[in-house]
């Protein structure tokens, strides 16, 4: 072996070119590290001496090397989300999901009712405020998270278990979107949450089958009622419609009657103006009308002599014709 090394060439390095390559390597190092880019997402936070300098914009920079010049890049154009309870892949947080052993502690609350349930709920948030972001508060992210736990805890602890399992959702996600907004707000965190939504919401896993069973009958009477109410929407109209109809005939018969005798009133009016002016010949006519209206309703005619003392026996002719 030390054969061999003594074998190997001297190589000799003049201290001329041990600095040539030293400020080669140096002028290499300040070429590479003063210029980044920001992207088109973000907006890029300045630090000089570790102190905030300026907001840049997205594009390519300069900045002064050797650790001078620091760039946070700040994601504010991302729409960025935290779950509770579960986790989806691809995370694009660093605090977008709890680890698992939490996610049973943190989805268990307390309802107005004093029941539990089980509440999985997402936040869907974006930054606009960089600095407030970065200087404002330690950890914004696990910041966001304690926001939000505490904010659901106090507005499904407002409602009962049978709210939060069924038509209080819509509330519960406004008013928890508000109240988060506002604790934000008030801590500077330069954070803005567009959309709180409960994904997943069951009760206690011992007595999961009995909400099962109430759910069941509370369906069952609603579609009760619902065939009550059709019951009713077609019964109901059909009754109005019928006595309508009643009171339209009862109305028209009315007026028939009054129009009848007021027509009837009118012509005994005129006959009597008759009767006055000639009182034989209006009582002949009548006697005439009375008799042509009569007569032909009657099957058996006997005519008589006015001047003949008694009747006369006759046979009976009816019998006699119906005999031949």
């Amino acid at each position: 072996m030390a054969q061999e090394l003594q074998k190997l060439p001297d190589i000799k390095v003049s201290p001329k070119t041990i600095t040539l390559g030293v400020i080669t390597a140096i002028i290499l190092y300040i070429g590479f590290s003063s210029y980044y880019t920001v992207s088109a997402e973000s907006v890029g936070v300045l630090q000089r001496f570790g102190h905030y300098h300026q907001i840049l914009d997205p594009g390519l920079h300069w900045k002064i090397p050797f650790g001078v010049d620091t760039v946070i890049q700040v994601p504010i154009k991302r729409q960025l989300k935290e779950e509770f309870g579960f986790g989806t892949p691809g995370a694009t947080f660093v605090n977008q999901v709890a680890s698992k052993q939490q996610w049973n502690l943190e989805t268990t609350i307390v309802t107005g009712d004093l029941n539990t349930a089980q509440v999985e709920w997402v936040i869907q948030f974006r930054i606009e405020n960089a600095f407030d972001f970065l200087f404002k508060v330690r950890d914004p992210g696990e910041a966001l998270r304690d926001i939000s736990e505490s904010v659901m805890r106090e507005v499904v602890g407002d409602r009962t278990v049978d709210e939060v399992l069924t038509v209080g959702r819509q509330e519960i996600e406004t008013n928890a979107q508000i109240q988060m907004q506002e604790v934000v707000n008030l801590y500077e965190m330069g954070l803005r949450i567009d959309q709180v939504q409960l994904k997943n919401v069951n009760p206690p896993d011992p007595v999961q089958s009995s909400f099962d069973e109430v759910n069941e009958a509370q369906q069952e009477r609603e579609r009760m009622i619902n065939v009550a109410h059709g019951e009713y929407n077609k019964a109901v109209p059909r009754a109005r419609g019928k006595a309508d109809q009643n009171i339209q005939a009862a109305q028209g018969y009315a007026i028939q009657r009054v129009n009848q005798a007021q027509g009837d009133a009118s012509k005994f009016n005129a006959l009597l103006t008759e009767y006055v002016k000639a009182p034989e010949v209006t009582e002949r006519r009548l006697y005439l009308e009375t008799m042509a209206e009569v007569l032909p309703q009657v099957e058996q005619k006997i005519v008589l002599d006015v001047k003949a003392g008694n009747v006369l026996p006759l046979l009976n002719l009816n019998r006699q014709q119906g005999n031949q």
